[in-house]
């Protein structure tokens, strides 16, 4: 929908799928940890919305078509990503989102004409965007368009690399990625920091359901951590980065080897910290100001030096060291092999571990002789032995994302009967208000000031009794103890009676325009 002036003409289109979704091949698509076939159906009948110079609403279409999917079926939780699991580096890091630029994608993603609400959870092993969508089918489309269009990577690549997940199978999803079930280091700590990052992005009014679903998502994560150990020995990937440098150094260079750290931001100062830890007392940190390098200094035991330099003496520094560890922002390449082949060459082999999405270090660098490069995807022979130990942990662990997922799904569920408690409110209060209006307009002439408000008064009075009765059945609190199937069945009963589909119908045609 290229605009949102005018009014909508909706008819029935079918879809043709993909080839990934070809009877014939009916191939698997890789679904988090899970595989599931792919739909084989290749059309589905879709609502077209286009504009139209009719003076006919887009209510009064609406009420002609048969086809009412987006009045009887509620929104989907979607989740769409690639993840260290599923798909490369190279791919990774032109799909990957800079913290700051989150609150902007997430404005993006729900101004899509099917996509009520979004969050955006780009890491170094993983891009996620999580949507609540009007349509499965066109919103997955419409976001992953988006993704075509922002990094470059057609469609068609995308859908090779990428898992889908709806609704049940996507809040699971996402709880385990917060628990560190779903991590390359199973129970490690730093994602669960980077999900309350999303959740922070997501306060100013971005919505519900997604919020709702992230912050429960914190919960889960906690309580697997807690209640399980599963993060207790849990290596991180930048203790990993250490152990990998390690053992591909010669055997006995490890103690005199020269250290260089490109990044004080969170991962850097944790390298600096694992060195450390492995008996490395001095150590070169590259970064644009000294003021990180200080406080990360500050935080050293005695005898562990840090020697700060600025990024212009980046590749100076990289030509006395034997391991150069990258850990920064940069969305361009800091070391490309023109860069690389101008230093001298070392006396042992010259290792570059780049922890960076995107990659710090260009690819073409490993070509250079008497250079070694590995990037995060390499950390995993290194995590396979650590990883076997704590997988029995992951069961229990399982226990607790079965039981937050029942939890938020009963949540979601009781946020169905909201919108029809306020537009039944808000109906009963327009047809109360438009009845003292007529009254008013005929015997109000000869009323003073207080009769007049003792209508208003008693009006509201009736209008509150008579709804008190619905109202309690469409409660999902703790004050009615009545199953939830029963109060949806009411909440439907009621939509029917007071023709409140097409209003709610009508309400979310007019936010997606207010978006526009």
């Amino acid at each position: 929908m290229a605009a949102v002036s005018g009014a909508f003409v909706v008819s029935q289109t079918s879809l043709s799928s993909s080839k990934h979704h070809s009877p014939s091949s009916s191939p698997t698509m890789l679904l988090g940890v899970r595989a599931f076939p792919t739909n084989s159906k290749t059309t589905r009948g879709l609502i077209r919305c286009q504009l139209s110079s009719s003076s006919v609403s887009a209510l009064q279409q609406l009420k002609k078509s048969a086809f009412d999917r987006y009045t009887k079926e509620r929104s989907s939780i979607v989740v769409i990503g690639l993840s260290i699991h599923t798909a490369p580096v190279e791919m990774r890091e032109k799909l990957a989102i800079p913290v700051a630029e989150w609150p902007q994608a997430i404005s993006e993603l729900s101004a899509l004409n099917h996509i009520e609400e979004a969050a955006v959870l780009s890491t170094c092993n993983r891009m996620e965007i999580y949507v609540l969508a009007l349509s499965q089918h066109r919103g997955v489309r419409e976001v992953t368009q988006w993704m075509s269009k922002r990094s470059g990577i057609p469609v068609s690549d995308i859908c090779q690399h990428w898992f889908l997940l709806h609704n049940k199978d996507a809040t699971q999803h996402l709880f385990e990625v917060s628990a560190g079930l779903d991590s390359l280091v199973l129970g490690e700590g730093q994602i669960l920091a980077q999900v309350k990052q999303v959740k922070e992005k997501l306060r100013n009014g971005f919505g519900m359901v997604i919020p709702g679903l992230f912050e429960k998502a914190i919960t889960a994560g906690k309580r697997a951590r807690a209640e399980t150990g599963i993060a207790s020995g849990a290596v991180s990937v930048s203790s990993a980065a250490v152990e990998l440098a390690l053992t591909k150094l010669p055997p006995g260079s490890a103690s005199s080897a020269v250290m260089l750290v490109v990044g004080a931001g969170k991962m850097g100062k944790l390298v600096i910290k694992h060195l450390v830890a492995k008996g490395c007392t001095r150590m070169v940190a590259v970064n644009r100001n000294q003021e990180r390098v200080a406080a990360i200094q500050e935080e050293m035991p005695p005898g562990v030096e840090i020697v700060y330099k600025p990024l212009d003496e980046m590749l100076a520094c990289a030509g006395e060291a034997n391991v150069i560890f990258t850990s920064t922002a940069s969305e361009t390449p800091l070391f490309l092999k023109e860069h690389v082949e101008t230093l001298p060459l070392p006396a042992a082999a010259r290792l570059f571990v780049d922890i960076s999405v995107p990659r710090n270090v260009g690819s073409c660098v490993a070509e250079l002789e008497g250079t070694q490069l590995y990037n995060v995807d390499d950390l995993k022979e290194v995590v396979a032995a650590n990883k076997e130990d704590r997988a029995r942990k992951a069961m229990e662990a399982q226990d607790i994302i079965t039981e937050e997922t029942k939890k938020f799904e009963a949540w979601r569920d009781s946020l169905q009967t909201v919108p029809t408690i306020k537009k039944l409110r808000r109906k009963t209060d327009r047809i109360r208000a438009d009845s003292v209006e007529k009254f008013m307009s005929k015997y109000g002439k000869d009323m003073d000031k207080k009769t007049k408000e003792a209508v208003e008064d008693l009006t509201r009075a009736m209008v509150n009794k008579i709804l008190h009765g619905p109202m309690k059945h469409l409660r999902c609190d703790d004050t009615e103890n009545r199953p939830l199937p029963e109060t949806l069945e009411n909440m439907e009963a009621l939509n029917r009676m007071f023709e409140l589909e097409l209003e709610l119908l009508e309400e979310k045609i007019r936010a997606k325009m207010e978006q526009k």
